[in-house]
């Protein structure tokens, strides 16, 4: 009776291990995409061992009720007890396994900050209609964005920065109608942003200075009702301002310097919710906007290196505040006003104009 009862708890328990483990199939994608990276100083992948990967194994986490493999969280700079013991920070080669399309349910992939991690973003991700997140940023990642990345409905996040990423910002990013945070910024992309880029309605921060983006600044952007980070800077755009740049409510941070971007500031601007605007080197010319008033309010303007003339508007005197203020390298001329915000500026904001003059440089 006892050597029954002993198999007996032995079956049970063998039969809840099992109901409790993840499948072997994501097992199985797991440690093919192991395989296909090499992590020399970490042992980050020590982890994986034994036939449970829901429990114990390094970066990875499962879902509650299906025991399916959810999220992959592997990061290279990281407040972990590994990177502190060793000192050091991560580095990886290797490449993403399109075996990591296997993992059905997985709704957060994160290969962060490894830095020698190449080839392409697999194409077969756009069939993870789980995902959430997808954070590849920091490595050396090269090739296109998947062309039918809009068939991630549920995405969230999509951080592809610092990497190596070439081609168009496929026409189908603008069907990702859950994107919140766009993160494009120092790769190689090239071409003009998407007509429909205003689609992306949940859009909050659109991230996507240091590329080679040609053409204008999709006036639909302005459709964009939550988008309050927006930073185009050093790329090759061309065009003018949208004037409606300066309506949206909630846009707080401006960067399109950089650019060859032409024609005049748009008053809106200047009486918006931006609180840091960044115009510097572009072809803007005209006038800056006499247009300030209570409701500005900047941290920093920087028009420096346009071909902007005419005086320094008086209005800035009553700006609610203005922090850091660059003027400089441009055709301005006339006097300097006086008292806030100029009373804390140096000379640096305003050299090399055809005729400025009074304090801090010298009188007129």
């Amino acid at each position: 009776m006892h050597r029954v009862c002993n198999i007996f708890l032995a079956l049970l328990f063998a039969v809840i291990s099992a109901v409790t483990s993840c499948p072997p199939s994501d097992r199985a994608a797991l440690l093919a995409f192991k395989a296909a990276l090499h992590e020399p100083h970490l042992g980050i992948f020590d982890s994986w061992k034994g036939t449970d990967c829901c429990h114990n194994w390094h970066g990875v986490s499962c879902d509650a009720e299906s025991h399916r493999v959810a999220d992959i969280n592997l990061r290279g700079e990281s407040q972990d007890p590994i990177f502190q013991r060793a000192h050091r920070t991560g580095f990886m080669t290797g490449f993403i396994s399109p075996q990591i399309c296997k993992l059905a349910r997985l709704s957060s992939l994160t290969i962060a900050d490894w830095k020698g991690i190449t080839g392409d973003i697999p194409k077969c991700i756009t069939t993870l209609s789980f995902l959430r997140i997808l954070d590849l940023v920091g490595n050396k990642i090269s090739g296109e964005i998947p062309a039918d990345i809009g068939k991630l409905q549920r995405l969230t996040v999509l951080n592809i920065a610092d990497n190596q990423i070439s081609g168009r910002i496929p026409a189908s990013l603008t069907s990702l109608s859950s994107l919140m945070h766009l993160d494009l910024r120092n790769n190689k992309i090239s071409g003009p942003l998407p007509r429909k880029f205003g689609q992306l309605r949940m859009l909050s921060r659109a991230l996507l200075s240091g590329n080679q983006i040609t053409g204008p600044i999709p006036e639909s952007i302005s459709q964009i009702y939550r988008l309050a980070d927006l930073d185009l800077s050093m790329n090759n755009l061309s065009g003018t301002i949208p004037l409606s740049l300066g309506k949206m409510a909630v846009l707080t941070t401006l960067n399109l310097d950089c650019n060859k971007i032409s024609g005049t500031i748009p008053t809106t601007l200047l009486t918006s919710s931006v609180t840091i605007l960044n115009l510097s080197r572009n072809a803007l010319e005209g006038k800056i906007p006499d247009a300030f008033g209570s409701r500005s309010y900047f941290t920093m303007i920087d028009l420096a290196y346009n071909k902007l003339s005419g005086p320094i508007p008086k209005t800035l005197a009553g700006a609610a505040y203005i922090g850091h203020l660059d003027l400089s390298y441009n055709h301005l001329c006339g006097r300097i006003p006086t008292g806030p915000p100029f009373d804390h500026l140096e000379a640096s904001s305003f050299t090399h104009n055809d005729c400025l003059c009074e304090k801090p440089l010298k009188t007129c």
